[in-house]
C-alpha cells in the first residue's frame, strides 16, 4: 500500500525527523517496525533511518533487521537492505555465517540479500564467499534471485572480470541465461 507521496515530497517531509533523529544515541526499534507494518512511504523512512544509524549496527542487530526485511519485502526495499546488512558484514565477518545460511533458506528476499550484499566492494570482494552464495542459488527459477546473480557478477567483473568469466565458463549449464546475459553485459569481447 502506497499513501502517493513522490520522493522529494517524502524527502522533504522526513528532513527535519531524520535531523533530530541523527542525535540520538540509540537505534528506535519501535520505530522501524512500526514503519515496516505501514504503508510503503514509511518502509523507505525506516531504511533512511537505518542508513543513518549504520555505525551503530551490528551482528547482533541482524535478529532484528531479518524480521524488518520480511515484514513486507520487495525488491527496491530488499535492494536497500543488501546494503546496509553488507555494511555490517564488512565490519564483522561473522554476518558472513548468517548469509550463507540466508542464500540457501526458504525465502527469496532473504537469498537476494545474500547474493547482492557484497556490491560495491570492488577488490574487498570475498570471492570464496560470493562463489559459495552463487552456487547455492545456480538452478533457481525466480527472476529476482537470477536478475540477483547476474547484478552482483557485473559488478564484481568490474574489478576482476577474469574471475568472472571463470565462474561463468565452470558454471555455465546451471546458470540461467538471464543471469549470464546480465553479467556480461558490459565484458564485451571477453572469452567465457
Amino acid at each position: 500500500a502506497f499513501l502517493g507521496i513522490p520522493k522529494p515530497k517524502r524527502a522533504e517531509l522526513s528532513k527535519p525527523f531524520l535531523k533530530e533523529a541523527k542525535k540520538q544515541v540509540a537505534v528506535d526499534w519501535d520505530f522501524i517496525n512500526k514503519c515496516g507494518e505501514s504503508e510503503r512511504e514509511f518502509q523507505y523512512l525506516a531504511l533512511e533511518y537505518l542508513r543513518m544509524k549504520a555505525e551503530l549496527l551490528s551482528i547482533d542487530d541482524i535478529p532484528r533487521l531479518r524480521q524488518f526485511i520480511l515484514i513486507k519485502p520487495w525488491w527496491d526495499t530488499v535492494d536497500i537492505m543488501d546494503g546496509i546488512i553488507g555494511d555490517i558484514a564488512a565490519k564483522d565477518p561473522a554476518v558472513n555465517y548468517v548469509l550463507l545460511e540466508w542464500s540457501a533458506c526458504g525465502d527469496i528476499w532473504l537469498r537476494r540479500i545474500a547474493i547482492d550484499h557484497q556490491l560495491l566492494r570492488k577488490d574487498k570482494t570475498d570471492a570464496k564467499l560470493l562463489k559459495k552464495i552463487l552456487v547455492n542459488n545456480l538452478g533457481r527459477k525466480e527472476f529476482f534471485i537470477n536478475k540477483a546473480i547476474g547484478w552482483s557478477l557485473r559488478e564484481y567483473a568490474k574489478t576482476n572480470p577474469e574471475w568472472v568469466c571463470g565462474f561463468i565458463s565452470e558454471y555455465k549449464d546451471k546458470l540461467s541465461p538471464f543471469s549470464i546475459r546480465e553479467a556480461t553485459k558490459r565484458m564485451e569481447n571477453r572469452p567465457l
